[in-house]
This record gives structure tokens, C-alpha cells and sequence, in this order.
């Protein structure tokens, strides 16, 4: 790790969460602005959006939210909540496929500074939701990821999908079971809608 540094993973509740938002909000500007999701965030409403996005996990008894630290610095978040607590454009997919949304407990983000990357602590933000929604009794867990084409023009020659990460986690993609999900890329000047494809394991 970074100078030898070791990162602590702890569940941000009250007022270390209140105190942690603005930090959060940061984080996710900062990681989503890149490939795949070159999310453009750092439009003057920006910080607040993300502050009123992770306030409603601050406000939900049954949600989790990790923080990842390499000493008094923030450098990654995870966040899981109920299914059946988020927009309707994120559950509609589940009902059409006949899936009870009730029954699923849904993966937010997973963000980490690169050069936090590869020790270990993507694997401890899936552990830590993994078993906040057996806790909860949630026998399914998901979450979705943009769909982006192979040839993609800001694709960076060395990146390297996810994918073979959340297989060895158990997830696995589900065919048709696919959200759409409006924000404005580094790219374009007007917000278009993006295809996110969600992945599923079995707790039970």
C-alpha cells in the first residue's frame, strides 16, 4: 500500500457519517468522472446532489455505508440499502423480470483511489454489505454496472473490466435485467440516458 500504510475499513454511522459527507461526495465525483462512467459531477449543483444522494442512506436504518481510510484521510466508500428504497427507475427492471424487489438488497458504489487499488479492499466492501443483508434477511444481492462498447472512444488502452472481480465474488450478469440511468459524461454537453446492466448472487 502507499507508504506502507495500512487502510482501516469502518461502518460510517451519526455523526462520523454527517461529518464524512461532504468528503464522500468528493470521492464519488472524483472516481466516476472516469472510464467507464465518466460521470460529469463538477457542474455547480454537483456537491450537493451527491450530499442529497448519500443523505438517504444517512436516513435509512436498514442501509450501510463503509469508509476506507489510510489514516485520517477518506480514500473509498461502499453503500447497500434495500431495493425496494430506491428510485423506481433502478427497481423497475426487477418487477418485469418477476423478481419480488423485496427480496433484494442492492450494492450502491464500491469507489477507492487507484493507488489504494489491489490490496484487498474491494474484497472487504463486499464482505461488509454481503453480510449487513444476510443480517437483514435478504436472500439476493445486486448491483449494476454502465454497459459501455468494447471500442469505446475514451477507453483507456490498459483498462481492464471488472468483470472476472465480481464473478469470483458470485455474481453473475442476468440477461435482459437491465436499468437506464440518466447523467451528463465528460464528453457530451447534455445528459443522455446509459444502460446499466445488473449482476445478482444468492445469499441464501
Amino acid at each position: 500500500m502507499a507508504g506502507g500504510d495500512a487502510i482501516n475499513i469502518q461502518e460510517l454511522t451519526g455523526d462520523a457519517l454527517t461529518g464524512a459527507l461532504d468528503d464522500l461526495a468528493d470521492l464519488r465525483i472524483a472516481i466516476f468522472r472516469d472510464y467507464p462512467y465518466l460521470y460529469d459531477g463538477s457542474g455547480v449543483d454537483g456537491r450537493a446532489y451527491e450530499r442529497g444522494y448519500l443523505s438517504a442512506y444517512a436516513d435509512n436504518t436498514q442501509a450501510l455505508i463503509v469508509g476506507a481510510y489510510a489514516g485520517d484521510q477518506l480514500v473509498g466508500a461502499a453503500t447497500a440499502a434495500p431495493m425496494a428504497d430506491h428510485a423506481a427507475d433502478l427497481a423497475a427492471p426487477f418487477d418485469a423480470h418477476g423478481f419480488d424487489i423485496g427480496d433484494v438488497y442492492y450494492f450502491g458504489e464500491s469507489v477507492l483511489l487507484p493507488q489504494w487499488r489491489g490490496h484487498g479492499v474491494g474484497h472487504a466492501f463486499f464482505d461488509r454489505r454481503e453480510a449487513k443483508a444476510r443480517k437483514l434477511g435478504f436472500p439476493i444481492a445486486a448491483f449494476c454496472a454502465v454497459v459501455r462498447p468494447s471500442d469505446h472512444p475514451e477507453r483507456p488502452a490498459d483498462y481492464s473490466p471488472l468483470d472476472p472481480f465480481w464473478r469470483r465474488r458470485g455474481f453473475a450478469p442476468v440477461a435482459g435485467l437491465i436499468a437506464s440511468f440518466g447523467w451528463k459524461d465528460m464528453t457530451d454537453t447534455h445528459e443522455i440516458q446509459h444502460a446499466m446492466q445488473y449482476w445478482l448472487k444468492r445469499l441464501d
